[in-house]
């Protein structure tokens, strides 16, 4: 989709704000990270929640709506507040709970910014993954690129893999169980055919290593708005593919596919396979 000035105006605003609340963000989850973990709630859907989850994107919430008080906003742990502005926030305050509580550092926060269409569909427009035990940040918004920034290093703009043999290849998953679930079994086999490594750098760490070219490509079963909707820019402008399994670019995919071209390709046959 093809955005007006306005929108990119009104979206630039709405992603610079994004981004200034990193420190907070960052600051709160890391008082309650420990590498030697913690225990966890478990929720109605086996996934676990911890009181960082939930603070996390309450302070996300209230920064947010006191600065764009009519915008949408759609959150994994505290449900959504509705907004009359064609902009909507789409949160995961900790993508990676169960690496959080085991003390794994490849977690992150999720801040996705969406704008609606004429049609009424939410398209996703800018992206943020903070990983604040790595102290990274890759995150992206329509036609600026995508863009890495480390402490204490200038930021820096990423692109996908240009790696197009499979014996030089790396795919990664986020949980083997998962494809069972999804009755698609034989599709982890199937990856270990078509790339030269399956890994299992899950979660959103697995799409930030596919959008700084450190990995060719991604698989996921199951994904909400939530854990897509920060993606879907992020690797765009980084110059690759992600979509759900039938080839829906929205956030309500329901699931994903994401690589460099050639490592999007590999998985695109490899789900289409039956």
């Amino acid at each position: 989709m093809t955005f007006s000035e306005q929108q990119l105006g009104d979206l630039a605003s709405r992603y610079k704000h994004g981004l200034s609340l990193l420190p907070l963000t960052r600051s709160l989850i890391m008082h309650h990270y420990s590498p030697a973990g913690m225990d966890a709630e478990i929720k109605q859907d086996d996934s676990p929640v911890t009181k960082a989850d939930r603070d996390c994107e309450a302070l996300l919430r209230e920064r947010i709506r006191s600065a764009f008080v009519d915008d949408t906003i759609v959150g994994e742990e505290l449900g959504t507040l509705e907004g009359g502005s064609a902009f909507r926030w789409v949160l995961d305050p900790i993508d990676g709970t169960r690496a959080f509580c085991r003390g794994v550092p490849l977690f992150g926060t999720l801040i996705g910014i969406e704008i609606r269409g004429n049609d009424g569909v939410w398209i996703p427009a800018a992206g943020i993954c903070d990983l604040p035990a790595l102290a990274e940040t890759v995150s992206a918004a329509a036609g600026t690129g995508c863009w890495l920034v480390r402490a204490d290093a200038q930021p820096r703009r990423c692109s996908v893999s240009s790696v197009t043999e499979a014996a030089r290849s790396v795919a990664g998953v986020t949980a083997l169980q998962l494809f069972d679930q999804a009755g698609r079994p034989e599709i982890p086999a199937a990856m270990m055919q078509a790339f030269g490594d399956v890994r299992g750098w899950s979660d959103c760490y697995g799409y930030v290593l596919v959008a700084t070219g450190r990995m060719e490509a991604m698989i996921d079963p199951a994904m909400k708005p939530w854990d897509l909707s920060a993606l879907i820019p992020i690797i765009t402008e980084a110059g690759g593919t992600i979509t759900g399994w039938n080839g829906d670019a929205s956030s309500d995919a329901g699931n994903a596919i994401a690589g460099s071209p050639w490592g999007y390709s590999k998985l695109r046959e490899i789900v289409q396979l039956r």
